[in-house]
């Protein structure tokens, strides 16, 4: 089963980015930001270094799993 990533969702609604909006920014299709924000792909590490300049957050913020439960 699928893991959503609901931190990069929620990353990119604070700034206001739509989905085409940050798949522009990071020179992918919307279908992969959608891809990857419902946990059906998974990024390269360069995407996912991208996204976070994009987004001003870490690899750690977005990606890394919330253990603190």
């Amino acid at each position: 089963m699928a893991n959503k990533n609901l931190k990069l969702k929620a990353a990119r609604t604070l700034l206001g980015l739509t989905q085409n909006d940050l798949a522009e920014r990071v020179g992918v299709t919307r279908q992969t930001i959608v891809a990857v924000e419902s946990g059906n792909y998974n990024p390269t590490i360069s995407l996912c270094l991208d996204i976070c300049k994009v987004l001003g957050k870490t690899l750690d913020d977005l990606f890394w799993p919330d253990t603190s439960a």
